[in-house]
């Protein structure tokens, strides 16, 4: 089983690149971050022909995010108040949670928040957002033990996932807190699969469309996948497919793919 994460950065805008990506990559699940559309725009036909089913929760010009699966998905769920009854409504208008259960692994398919700048409000949105994160996780482990939870964390956990020329310390996406965050959370029972096969730097998923950051290899790596311990066990391989992002408008982000 091959399961996919990818930022597309408005899936109308990348229909083609995704269609075509899923025709060539025998993908069997891809999990979407920014979709940027309303559910009932989403363009679901071209999926459909290609006998995908289909799994989405959007809004409009922002957040969204999407499963598309060969299989069909069990107890599919979204946002954070579907599983944790007594979390304020507030934090799923945006929408950034969507789960479901394939061959008795549940797939999360999360977009973090960016947090916009260390010290503002969106910053501290992000991190109160990642502690209700931290309960979502723990109330889904204890019915299905085995999870891959994906997608957009917009956080680097190591400098050597930036490049070079950043200043981790005094950047959003890499700050000491928001690190930290992310380390609790992986501290419930998660690993990263791409670090079980790559442990040397310069392996990046996104690139800033400003100061030519792709040609000049100027990335981060904050799309990941976590596991639960079984299925790191399982899985046989994890890579990072930049081909997508040599497209023309392309995705700042390309998609991460793990193997079982």
């Amino acid at each position: 089983m091959k399961i996919a994460t990818w930022n597309v950065n408005s899936i109308r805008t990348r229909l083609e690149h995704v269609v075509n990506w899923l025709k060539e990559s025998a993908i069997d699940v891809l999990c979407l971050q920014e979709t940027k559309v309303v559910d009932e725009s989403f363009p679901q036909e071209p999926f459909q022909e290609l006998d995908y089913h289909l799994y989405i929760s959007g809004q409009k010009s922002y957040n969204g995010v999407a499963i598309v699966s060969r299989q069909p998905l069990e107890d599919v769920s979204v946002g954070f108040t579907s599983i944790l009854p007594d979390v304020d409504p507030k934090w799923d208008e945006q929408k950034r949670v969507i789960s479901g259960v394939i061959d008795g692994i549940r797939i999360i398919n999360l977009y973090v928040p960016n947090g916009s700048a260390i010290g503002s409000e969106k910053y501290e949105y992000k991190l109160q957002w990642l502690k209700i994160l931290s309960d979502y996780l723990q109330k889904q482990q204890k019915s299905t033990p085995n999870i891959c939870m994906c997608g957009d964390f917009n956080i680097a956990l190591e400098d050597k996932d930036i490049h070079e020329k950043a200043d981790p310390k005094n950047h959003i996406m890499s700050s000491d807190a928001e690190r930290q965050a992310l380390r609790d959370i992986l501290a419930l029972g998660f690993a990263d699969a791409f670090r079980k096969f790559t442990l040397e730097g310069g392996h990046y998923s996104w690139w800033d469309y400003r100061a030519a950051g792709f040609p000049r290899n100027r990335g981060w790596r904050i799309d990941h996948h976590y596991l639960t311990p079984e299925l790191c066990d399982r899985a046989k391989s994890c890579i990072i497919d930049i081909e997508p992002r040599k497209l023309t408008q392309p995705s700042d982000h390309t998609p991460v793919v793990v193997e079982f």
